[in-house]
């Protein structure tokens, strides 16, 4: 934090501006108020700035939450909220024990696409009722609150408050591109305000009075008889806080040259952010990606920064507390609307849609779950899609071809006694895995081998063997030896024994000897075989000894 204080100070300073209107409208959005997303953004940004993994982090109030909070309120209140928000810490600090940080690294990039895709859709809904000048229709769904809120403003419109989001969007949208360095969200929400209050435009609701300066750390808001039902939300809050904890760490790992964060010591600083937050009014928290973006190109090098933004916000709580209070929410829902749109890249989202088509699929409906259900759901939907679908592919891998019998495999024999052993053998070479997604096919294939009277199976690139795949080459060579016909197996590796000696597919080979390590000795007890069914002369000592002699192929 020595380094370079000077520019982590600007840093901060400049994160500070950024999120104090995102705080806000964060803290109205899930319901509590202003006051407490100014509080989250203090307590849990400090904590998780000195605790965490990630020395560029800044953490706060986040869109994503605000979206599971919204019916977590409405069903249990407040009270309910804060109770979430504790045990959904002790949740995140439990992961880092269990070192479940390193698990990130198997989310699918079209998951997460999909998922921001969604939040952002859910967070310019909700800002649709503070858009338009209405009091929030009653309900947890946000499609159907915007429906509603809609209604009502046709039947009485405020095109004030209209005017004052589509300003403050706009010109956050266009700032940002015109001048990306300059925090443009503050710039529009003091002049919407200034406006607002110079014109006296009563249709513009003020957040209202915020206390100057934190409330003292209480646990007045527990309720025991409710931590039962209280459980599952706070498990999908700790889900989402370490989901986006640990995306927005990964953002700024790959903005920077140097940076590692350490995902179990991220769940560890969140945990005990979420902790405390919820001990001084605040709603619970995560890592914000935006935030986390402004921090790291604005200079940012340690964890001074984000400590400073935190320091920052607790000023203006304790100095600012009524200017802060005259903020107009329709201004607040045009910061969060701009927001919405900022977080989509129309270039990641369009790359992801033309990768392949299982990508695109797992986008979309990762979107319309985060839409339609909620976040947790959304993430186990998008995850459980591509598992099946990677699965697929895997499984597709999987082949059995037959291989023509090499003359150099069956020893030195005549002309006459290769077209034979040719006429009556057939080997096919397993490649791929052979498990529960694939096996059912590779039993159907073996089952249609034509009239022959030796299969030899080649299984020395068989990559994997379950329970699955082991059942059904055990029955694939009862049904071909009730048909008559012998199976023979060769190059069966060490690691596949187990699974395939515990459903028993070894004990219907080692009795009659019909395993053999390479192709060649094979080949040579498939003749032993023809000899003793009459359809081949016994052949001389040496040939046999020639064939079993050969390297495997």
């Amino acid at each position: 934090m020595g380094r370079n204080p000077r520019r982590d100070l600007l840093a901060g300073l400049t994160v500070a501006i950024v999120a104090l209107p995102l705080a806000l409208g964060f803290g109205v959005s899930s319901g509590l108020g202003a006051e407490a997303g100014l509080a989250t953004a203090v307590v849990a940004g400090a904590l998780a700035a000195v605790f965490g993994g990630s020395s560029l982090q800044v953490s706060g109030p986040t869109g994503a939450m605000t979206v599971v909070l919204v019916p977590i309120v409405a069903q249990y209140g407040p009270g309910g909220v804060l109770t979430v928000g504790l045990i959904a810490g002790a949740i995140l600090i439990a992961l880092a024990l269990l070192r479940a940080g390193r698990y990130m690294a198997y989310i699918p990039a079209s998951v997460v696409e999909g998922f921001t895709l969604g939040i952002a859709c859910v967070i310019g809904l909700q800002q649709v009722p503070n858009a338009l000048g209405i009091d929030k229709p009653e309900g947890d769904k946000v499609l159907a609150v915007t429906w509603h809120a809609v209604e009502e403003f046709v039947r009485d419109p405020n095109w004030t408050a209209l005017a004052l989001a589509l300003g403050v969007m706009l010109v956050m949208l266009l700032g940002a591109r015109w001048r990306p360095t300059i925090p443009f969200s503050i710039v529009a929400v003091i002049a919407a305000t200034a406006v607002a209050h110079v014109l006296h435009l009563d249709a513009a609701a003020p957040i209202g009075t915020l206390p100057s300066g934190l409330p003292a750390p209480s646990l007045a808001f527990l309720h025991p008889e409710a931590l039962g039902s209280l459980l599952a939300p706070a498990v999908a809050v700790a889900a989402l806080a370490a989901l986006e904890s640990l995306l927005s760490a990964q953002v700024a790992d790959g903005m920077t040259v140097g940076q590692k964060h350490d995902p179990d010591k991220e769940l560890f600083g969140q945990g005990l952010a979420n902790i405390a937050a919820p001990l001084f009014g605040g709603v619970p928290a995560t890592g914000a990606i935006a935030r986390t973006a402004v921090n790291v190109r604005t200079g940012a090098s340690s964890r001074l920064a984000a400590l400073t933004h935190a320091a920052v916000l607790a000023v203006i709580v304790f100095a600012a507390a009524p200017l802060v209070s005259k903020i107009p929410l329709a201004a607040l829902a045009g910061v969060l609307l701009a927001t919405a749109v900022r977080m989509v890249e129309v270039g990641s989202l369009r790359a992801m849609a033309k990768a392949t088509r299982s990508d695109a699929l797992i986008l979309v409906l990762t979107a319309i779950a985060t839409l339609a259900l909620d976040l947790v759901y959304a993430v186990i939907i998008g995850l459980a899609v591509a598992g099946a679908l990677a699965l697929r592919a895997v499984a597709r891998q999987a082949r059995m071809d037959e291989i023509p019998l090499d003359p150099g495999d069956q020893g030195d024999h005549s002309n006459e006694e290769h077209a034979l052993l040719a006429e009556h053998i057939v080997a096919y070479r397993l490649d791929g895995p052979l498990f529960f997604a694939a096996a059912h096919r590779f039993l159907l294939e073996l089952s249609e081998v034509a009239d022959v009277r030796v299969v030899i199976l080649r299984m020395a690139r068989v990559s994997t063997i379950d329970a699955t795949g082991s059942l059904v080459l055990k029955d694939a060579v009862q049904k071909l030896n009730r048909r008559g016909i012998t199976v023979l197996a060769s190059g069966i590796r060490p690691e596949h024994r187990q699974a395939l000696d515990s459903t028993g597919t070894l004990a219907l080979l080692r009795p009659e000897g019909r395993e053999y390590a390479t192709t060649p000795e094979a080949i040579a007890g498939a003749r032993i075989c023809l000899e003793d069914a009459g359809l081949l002369p016994p052949a001389p000592a040496q040939q046999l000894r020639t064939a079993v002699q050969e390297p495997a192929r």
